[in-house]
């Protein structure tokens, strides 16, 4: 008896760990949001849609973290469109741990949507987003529009109409996944794009792989979007460890973000037949000239370095499986 009452508490102990530890994850979705949205509303980027579901924060956010976010918008958002047009959009886009992100809005803008895009989250975050969705015009008629059946599909965790899909799901546990992404018609017959944002570092490094896995093996035709961090082995990556273990949140995966090439060699070793990365300052520096001007004369920035040091611990990897005769292997950014 008292054997199994040391189980049931270490089990009891280990859960409640658990979701301290997401709860920090979750905490991290309103950060970034908070973040993206601040940007917006100085000028670095158009989004219409993102006042819709944040709120604008009364803090002034630093410029080298306006810079890196526009940076990581626009990496993901060159990598996305690129795969629209080498599939002319008949495809499908998994965004794995979505949060507040507008995307399949601002796609639908510019006439580049897919046939079918899901996005998934926790639960907790998935509510919230509903919430938004069903009270505000601009979020719902879009997706209305869309919809030729009388109804949508939608519960609390979930909400399914022909071209958009919001899933409430745990990432690490793939069967439950799978279920709910085929009650929501995902076809793996489809070329598909996954993409994470800072969302495997949060992860067991077997829980990621197995995820990453799970995308390579799942759909005939696939590339996956990582931006994550890297370069975590050095003083400033330690220190951004700290900051984020002082605000409960355990970066569970970092032993895998030490670096490019461990990063490259992941998905590599994981069912993927190309992988590709780029730190985020490298791929600063690749974006077009005039766009960079422009978005460095909203604010002053004192120190480049610290710029540069942030940029370097984040980086963004592309990896393919099959669709050679798409081109997919020639999409870099």
């Amino acid at each position: 008896m008292a054997a199994s009452r040391r189980e049931s508490s270490s089990f009891a102990s280990l859960l409640s760990s658990r979701d301290a530890d997401d709860e920090g994850v979750r905490g991290t979705c309103e950060d970034a949001s908070v973040c993206k949205r601040y940007a917006v509303s100085i000028g670095y980027w158009h989004d219409p849609y993102i006042e819709h579901l944040v709120r604008l924060s009364k803090e002034r956010k630093a410029p080298e973290i306006n810079r890196g976010y526009f940076a990581r918008v626009q990496g993901v958002s060159q990598l996305t469109k690129a795969f629209l047009r080498k599939t002319e959009c008949h495809c499908q886009i998994l965004n794995l741990g979505a949060g507040m992100d507008t995307t399949f809005w601002k796609l639908k803008d510019e006439d580049l949507l897919p046939s079918k895009y899901f996005e998934v989250d926790f639960p907790t975050i998935v509510i919230r987003k509903l919430h938004n969705i069903k009270n505000k015009p601009a979020l719902a008629e879009p997706i209305v529009e869309l919809h030729s059946a009388d109804t949508l599909q939608m519960d609390g965790h979930m909400l399914d109409s022909k071209r958009y899909a919001i899933i409430g799901a745990d990432l690490r546990d793939l069967p439950g996944l799978e279920e709910k992404l085929k009650k929501c018609n995902m076809n793996a017959q489809l070329p598909t794009l996954l993409i994470t944002e800072c969302v495997l570092i949060y992860m067991t490094p077997e829980q990621s792989a197995n995820l990453i896995k799970w995308a390579a093996n799942s759909f005939e035709t696939a590339m996956f979007i990582n931006y994550e961090q890297v370069n975590m082995d050095d003083r400033f990556g330690q220190i951004m460890i700290e900051n984020l273990w002082r605000r409960h949140c355990h970066l569970a995966g970092v032993e895998t973000c030490k670096s490019l090439e461990s990063q490259r060699e992941r998905l590599l070793s994981n069912g993927w037949e190309t992988a590709s990365v780029v730190d985020m300052m490298e791929l600063y520096s690749r974006l077009p000239r005039a766009e960079v001007n422009r978005i460095e004369s909203l604010e002053f920035l004192d120190e480049m370095e610290l710029l540069e040091q942030l940029m370097r611990h984040y980086c963004l990897c592309w990896a393919t499986r099959g669709g050679q005769e798409l081109g997919l292997k020639e999409i870099t950014c």
